[in-house]
């Protein structure tokens, strides 16, 4: 990752995005014909973009290869049309355009980690709901006790450490939790991957790719497709550990005033499995077992939680 900031510019990210989803295209998808013979090339060749978009070839080959930054709305409109892009891909490569044509080579700066005290008790207020506060990058900033105990395993690291992603990757735990981890890892790459478009030379997003690129090939194969959509919404099941199989809706909420910073928070129907699960969750504190009110057993939750 650090090497790919150093080495990179806004130019050079759009022409990254629009070959990653132009290999991902196939000629049929775009009702193009292919003749005969061996196609050496995945996806689309850059001559049918070019031809699909309306641009020249040349043109497009610039724009690709970082020599060509400044394309003109319609012709960004015409590239995602032909690449089939959802809504969000598509601002995203707005928003590549954009930056391509204004980059500037200073060093943003951190983010600052501090969140405000009227969020902190909204999320004392959401209880028995999880629910926490995550960094554009995901480093988990505050959080409820629910918020915490949801991601088996992660108290046991130190605060400073705590970020969803590095846990979706690293955590040992993290790979029984969910149940359709690919789904969950795809979604989290694909919000970095936004980050990295948009602000490529961000010093705490350059930290924990550089990290994860190092330390899990998963997470690199899905670095290398360039995928840029998210979930902000929808239902997770989880097969914690401690409470047992649970399924919950979440929300993620952008938080006005703050550097990316998100909260997420998860609910269930009162009176339902799920919510009782998700009030035990609740009330799991180090060194005391709990009862569960689903299942009628104690539970040792004897780790260290290390709660911010």
């Amino acid at each position: 990752m650090a090497h790919e900031q150093r080495s990179g510019s806004g130019g050079t990210e759009l022409g990254r995005f629009l070959r990653a989803r132009r290999t991902q295209v196939t000629p049929a998808e775009v009702g193009l014909t292919v003749g005969p013979g061996l196609r050496r090339t995945p996806g689309l060749r850059r001559e049918e973009l070019a031809t699909l978009a309306g641009v020249s070839i040349d043109y497009y080959t610039r724009l690709e290869r970082g020599k060509e930054t400044r394309p003109s709305p319609a012709v960004v409109d015409a590239l995602a049309r032909a690449l089939h892009l959802e809504q969000d891909e598509h601002d995203h490569l707005r928003d590549l355009a954009a930056r391509a044509a204004r980059y500037a080579p200073e060093l943003p700066a951190t983010p600052s980690r501090t969140v405000r005290p009227g969020v902190q008790l909204l999320l004392e207020r959401l209880r028995p709901n999880p629910a926490y506060v995550v960094s554009r990058t995901n480093d988990l900033l505050a959080h409820n006790p629910g918020g915490l105990q949801l991601f088996a395993g992660i108290e046991s690291w130190p605060a400073k450490q705590r970020n969803i992603a590095r846990y979706l990757f690293l955590h040992p735990a993290a790979r029984e939790l969910f149940d359709d981890r690919e789904h969950h890892i795809r979604g989290c790459v694909a919000r970095l991957r936004a980050l990295a478009g948009t602000d490529p030379d961000a010093p705490d997003l350059a930290h924990l790719v550089g990290e994860l690129l190092l330390k899990s090939p998963e997470f690199a194969r899905l670095w290398e497709r360039y995928e840029v959509k998210a979930r902000a919404y929808g239902q997770k099941t989880f097969h914690h550990p401690q409470v047992g199989t649970l399924t919950l809706g979440f929300q993620s909420m952008q938080l006005e005033g703050t550097p990316g910073q998100r909260l997420n928070a998860y609910h269930a129907d009162p009176g339902t499995p799920d919510y009782d699960a998700m009030v035990l969750l609740d009330m799991l504190t180090p060194g005391r077992p709990v009862r569960s009110r689903v299942e009628g057993t104690s539970i040792d939750t004897a780790s260290e939680t290390g709660s911010e």
